[in-house]
């Protein structure tokens, strides 16, 4: 699976991780990965605690990520994401419920390529 990862998908919320799952899979064959929080996402990305075996120098082709999280929120993993040489280059679509002008433009500080706000309905999220 490690070999296939193209889009990490960061998102604590079950139901908005299976409906952007259902959504991705309509369009794309691409193998998705599913990280349910922000700590998790960074122990993926940068090989620690239970991802310490993988090799990070296979990076996913885009991260979809959202900035409501527990432990670890997507603001602050975005800022390490950008912070470190290994995942700088990685694109990152900021996919979250927050329509607050705060957030989109720390987000896009922070070196965000794209913020979505998550629509309601399976077919608006296609």
């Amino acid at each position: 699976m490690e070999n296939q990862v193209e889009v990490l998908l960061i998102e604590d919320n079950p139901d908005d991780a299976m409906l952007a799952m259902k959504a991705l899979k309509t369009y794309m064959k691409n193998e998705i990965v599913w990280l349910k929080d922000g700590e998790e996402a960074s122990n993926f990305l940068f090989g620690k605690a239970e991802y310490s075996n993988r090799d990070t120098n296979i990076k996913p082709k885009v991260i979809l990520l959202d900035l409501k999280m527990p432990k670890v929120d997507g603001l602050e993993l975005l800022e390490r994401i950008r912070s470190n040489d290994l995942t700088r280059s990685i694109p990152v679509v900021i996919m979250t419920s927050s329509k607050e002008d705060r957030d989109l433009e720390k987000a896009y500080s922070l070196g965000a390529n794209s913020y979505v706000v998550k629509p309601i309905d399976f077919d608006q999220f296609s």
